[in-house]
């Protein structure tokens, strides 16, 4: 759980940093470079040597979907929404969690839903009272097919862990995590080369200091501490995890970019998630045995 709170903390100021630094820049190149530079980071770590041929196409194809396909949907919503807009639609995260583990396993978990709902309103209450416009629309649904995608990923990264733990044993985190950046960059690169005009592609040197942060720490340390805490939690304690990062997201936003919000609505939400990592995190008491 800590890995996951501490990755929340670190990804809250890479929402500011985007619309404020990136403005300009063509989305599906950003994904690209940002995982390429993720990918650079482990590359040392990757051996390939006795890994199943099946694995290792699992874990490109996981890569693809919860870093290349979610970056594609997630940044080209900055064009259409504002920062805090970003963050505040991607709070429908925890219940994707919640379906498409229960669809997995072939049941609902109750407490999980429960948790991932509380959560989802936890982080509701944080919402300005604008309507969506159109445009506004389309960034919404972009972030939704972001959602679907990190939450498809981290399960399926999660699952592959547990199921295929012995076949695994002895391989670093961080080797398999190289095969997933590869992925990832196959995917945006591919994307890039329909959508992309890299000869126009010409970061200012403020912008390749953004690139640089996001790139080896908010997308290279921070997705493999997140799914490394996520191997190591429940899939309730998963899914509510995922909405962390909207009141620090906000509060970045107060006191570091000079956006506004309602302080109550922020207490209010931060009480809400608290409540919802305590019904993920809950476990009932053993009955004491009849004497």
């Amino acid at each position: 759980m800590r890995y996951l709170l501490l990755v929340s903390l670190l990804w809250a100021f890479s929402f500011g940093l985007i619309k404020g630094r990136l403005a300009g820049l063509d989305a599906v190149g950003i994904a690209t470079v940002r995982l390429t530079l993720a990918a650079l980071v482990f590359m040392p770590w990757l051996r390939m040597r006795g890994l199943n041929r099946g694995l290792t196409w699992r874990l490109l194809a996981i890569g693809a979907v919860e870093f290349g396909l979610m970056y594609v949907f997630y940044l080209k919503a900055f064009a259409h929404l504002a920062a805090y807009e970003v963050a505040m639609f991607t709070v429908f995260t925890p219940l994707y969690v919640a379906l498409l583990d229960g669809a997995v396993e072939g049941r609902l978990h109750r407490r999980g839903l429960i948790a991932a709902a509380i959560a989802v309103i936890g982080a509701a209450v944080l919402k300005w009272d604008r309507g969506i416009s159109p445009d506004g629309m389309i960034g919404f649904l972009l972030v939704q097919g972001s959602n679907l995608s990190f939450a498809a990923g981290q399960l399926a990264y999660r699952r592959l862990r547990l199921r295929h733990a012995e076949a695994l044993q002895g391989r670093s985190e961080a080797s398999l995590f190289a095969l997933t950046y590869i992925g990832g960059v196959g995917a945006t690169a591919g994307f890039s080369l329909f959508v992309t005009d890299w000869s126009a592609f010409d970061p200012t040197g403020s912008q390749w200091t953004a690139l640089l942060y996001l790139g080896l720490i908010a997308s290279g340390l921070g997705f493999f501490g997140w799914n490394y805490g996520a191997v190591r939690s429940s899939a309730a304690t998963l899914a509510v995890a995922n909405n962390i990062v909207v009141p620090l997201a906000v509060v970045v936003a107060l006191f570091v970019i000079g956006e506004t919000a309602d302080p109550w609505r922020l207490a209010a939400s931060a009480v809400l998630i608290a409540a919802a990592l305590l019904v993920a995190e809950w476990k009932p008491r053993a009955a004491k045995p009849s004497v």
